[in-house]
């Protein structure tokens, strides 16, 4: 069982959820290349300009691990790029499981990512021109949960740990994504993690990707914010253990 972290992050934030699933399976925690605890001197612009330079990462870890039948969970962005991984390795992905979605954050046409195309460049704006300030702001927004203002702390102090220049990039890469295609590829059985109330991820957004996978199944946690395997863990553990252990 893999878990893959979301933009900012690294892999501690799945302390809370992980270790739930050790007795029942071989657990794996990764950073992704620029996070946590990971090489900086490993990011190469070029590879990391797209989302398939990090799944094919996932795919070279478990192939290095001699991993098989994975069940890959995926936050916020690494939900995308566990598609990506599934579709570019038959075979050795058994399940996926994605926390809190979004194939274009962008809003388009019909389709509603959340965002306007201006509120993604102010965004990607005032991130490059004052990275530590915007993460202090956004970090609490994005965690929701005010009466848990320890999470949106958690959540800024990670953010700040990031390299700016490294952040910036992925930033760019996540939302200004389009993986809307690449969903009618998957093959594996697929959990999808909505929270009710989720600014970087909308339900609509959700529901795209439940509608958009054959046969995914579709739990809508109640919960705020876009991290509920921090905020509600117990409430996650539960969405996914019957998926996990299931045929």
């Amino acid at each position: 069982m893999v878990f893959a972290h979301g933009f900012g992050c690294d892999q501690n934030m799945w302390r809370l959820v992980a270790p739930a699933f050790e007795d029942c399976f071989k657990v794996v925690l990764f950073d992704h290349v620029g996070a946590g605890g990971s090489d900086p001197l490993a990011y190469d612009p070029v590879k990391y300009s797209s989302l398939q330079g990090y799944a094919a990462d996932v795919v070279d870890i478990c192939r290095e691990l001699e991993l098989e039948s994975v069940v890959f969970v995926g936050h916020s962005v690494s939900a995308m790029i566990g598609v990506l991984a599934s579709n570019a390795a038959p075979g050795l992905f058994d399940k996926l499981v994605l926390v809190g979605p979004s194939a274009r954050y962008i809003d388009d046409g019909d389709y509603r990512g959340g965002f306007s195309a201006s509120d993604i460049e102010e965004l990607l704006v005032s991130m490059e021109s004052n990275y530590l300030g915007w993460s202090r702001q956004m970090a609490p927004m994005i965690m929701g949960n005010a009466e848990q203002p320890e999470l949106g702390r958690e959540l800024s102090d990670s953010f700040c740990r990031t390299d700016p220049a490294i952040a910036a990039q992925f930033a760019a890469v996540t939302f200004l994504s389009d993986n809307r295609k690449d969903l009618s590829k998957v093959s594996v059985p697929t959990l999808v993690l909505q929270c009710l109330s989720d600014v970087i991820a909308p339900e609509p957004a959700g529901e795209f990707v439940r509608d958009a996978i054959a046969g995914s199944t579709y739990v809508v946690l109640d919960a705020t914010g876009h991290c509920p395997h921090l905020s509600v863990p117990s409430a996650t553990i539960d969405a996914i253990t019957p998926f996990v252990q299931g045929p």
